[in-house]
């Protein structure tokens, strides 16, 4: 069926601006064949799973016509257990972000109840809740139905499995007035159509029944990140797997320019892709990544589709998908053609969830894993110049080579052979000591710098195309320094002062070893103020 985006559905700006908030650009298909639906104040009966979007397809129709200016309950939300009662609840407070004086209140057994007693007394125009609980507060008289003129009943298979057909029955006879009701359930028994003939009036049937897809041959992992730990948790995998080619999906287009610039800015070969993008620059994209120019892809879901490239070794699901089946599409990019890819998603808190629905629909497992830590990343590095060495030593003529380093070593008193190879593989790796001498002690007697503060040397400038904001910009990311406290940038024709407070000094150097500014290896170490 044809996709709708949200903007076609006449909604309040307030609620599109919340929408765009949490990052979805068009309708899943339950979204796009509800809401219109639901806005005509028709009965609903919707057949669609977890993670079809169907909280957002009740969600929305349902901010759209609640009285913001009346503090009585408008809109009662039957949910089967208290974590889909409190997600529920969550995600309508975020899509009612712009929405002035929409109170959303979760009720949920082993609660206090005398705590959700004084929350219901201030007034709340949609309350969600676990059927035994509300029950509990319409005979206390703690939620009245006056004024309800929508009740959903989500999940409601799943309720009736856990026995609350009968509170279900009482709290749908306790609303007095004409009122819309809305149910979705993944399945349709016996018991649920005996149910909506009863309650509901010419009701709209609405199905979406997902594709079963299977992902077996993608490793899947994912990390448990804060927001603002994100980019940071995202090069260090880069660097530690060093996939030839990747695709990163974000949620909105904003954040798809958000993150190219700053991957560009540490030194990555990324381009976004996104439906804001002219054609011939979309093309141009692709074809850069087709073609290997450009390593990193960041995408929308709606911009990556047609994308069909055979050596994608890696995707990163920088938001988590808002449809189960995105996550599907997502990954099915990596471990074609019989590859093995992996696949890596970053989540927060209460997106532990969503993962658990997604483990479900695609009966896998995505495995928690730790994040790679800066020395795993050395290890890892030279691990590959010693395999790229091996395949040297293999197939290639040495001879040449070998009369010279034993010509070198002879003519010296104290060089070995072992001294010459560490020092090709330092040089390789990019860094001025050995990896196995522990933590680097530096020199800040006399840099020059202002009071507190050390001077460091960086050996690129201007000749380079480099701007003060890209050295300001890898500093504060590498280390997660406030760009604010790096001071003064003194940029020369090939070379670069920084200054940095004198108790980051440490922290900046070794966060800036093996780094890239715009894709140029860099060396940054106390200036030398002689």
């Amino acid at each position: 069926m044809k996709t709708i985006k949200f903007d076609e559905l006449e909604l309040q700006p307030q609620i599109l601006r919340g929408i765009r908030a949490m990052g979805f650009e068009e309708a899943t298909p339950i979204q796009s064949q509800a809401i219109p639906v639901v806005m005509e104040g028709n009965d609903v009966i919707g057949q669609a799973q977890t993670g079809t979007g169907k909280t957002a397809a009740f969600g929305i129709p349902i901010l759209q016509k609640v009285e913001p200016g009346s503090k009585k309950t408008q809109v009662v939300i039957l949910s089967p257990t208290r974590e889909l009662a409190i997600q529920v609840a969550d995600e309508i407070r975020t899509l009612a972000k712009y929405m002035h004086g929409i109170k959303v209140l979760p009720v949920y057994g082993g609660q206090e109840i005398g705590k959700q007693i004084r929350s219901l007394k201030g007034g709340a125009q949609i309350i969600v809740g676990t059927p035994g609980r509300i029950m509990d507060h319409l005979r206390r008289k703690t939620i009245r139905c006056d004024y309800v003129d929508t009740i959903v009943l989500d999940e409601a298979d799943e309720m009736l499995n856990m026995g609350f057909r009968e509170d279900i029955e009482t709290i749908l006879d306790y609303i007095p007035n004409a009122h819309q009701t809305i149910l979705f359930s993944a399945t349709m028994p016996k018991p649920i159509m005996e149910i909506t003939k009863k309650y509901q009036k010419d009701a709209v049937t609405i199905k979406v029944v997902k594709k079963e897809l299977t992902v077996p041959s993608i490793d899947q992992f994912y990390y448990d990140v804060r927001r603002k730990e994100k980019i940071d948790v995202l090069t260090r995998l880069l660097d530690y797997y060093d996939p030839s080619l990747s695709l990163i999906f974000c949620n909105t287009k904003r954040k798809v320019d958000e993150l190219t610039a700053e991957l560009q800015g540490r030194g990555y070969f990324a381009e976004g892709l996104h439906g804001d993008m002219k054609q011939t620059q979309r093309d141009r994209v692709m074809n850069n990544f087709r073609k290997g120019k450009t390593d990193i892809l960041v995408a929308t879901d709606v911009a990556a589709r047609g994308i069909d490239v055979d050596d994608v070794e890696a995707v990163f699901n920088y938001d988590i998908p808002q449809d189960d089946e995105y996550y599907v599409h997502r990954i099915g990019r990596t471990g074609r053609a019989g590859r093995t890819g992996r696949a890596f998603t970053f989540i927060k808190g209460k997106e532990v969830y969503k993962l658990k629905d997604i483990q479900r629909y695609c009966k896998t497992k995505i495995l928690a894993q730790p994040i790679p830590s800066s020395e795993d990343v050395a290890l890892i590095r030279s691990e590959k110049i010693m395999e790229h060495i091996s395949t040297i030593i293999e197939e290639e003529d040495l001879g040449k080579s070998i009369n010279y380093i034993e010509r070198v070593i002879n003519e010296s008193d104290d060089l070995t052979a072992m001294d010459i190879a560490a020092a090709f593989l330092t040089e390789a790796l990019g860094k001025q000591e050995s990896l196995m001498e522990g933590e680097n002690e530096y020199d800040f007697g006399h840099t020059g710098a202002e009071e507190g503060m050390v001077r460091l040397f960086i050996n690129i400038g201007k000749k380079q195309h480099i701007k003060p904001g890209d050295i300001l910009g890898a500093v504060a990311g590498e280390t997660g320094m406030p760009g604010s406290l790096v001071g003064a940038i003194d940029m020369y024709d090939k070379y670069t002062f920084v200054e940095v407070p004198k108790e980051y000094g440490r922290e900046v150097l070794e966060a800036m070893k093996n780094v890239k500014i715009k894709g140029k290896t860099i060396n940054m170490e106390p200036a030398n103020n002689k």
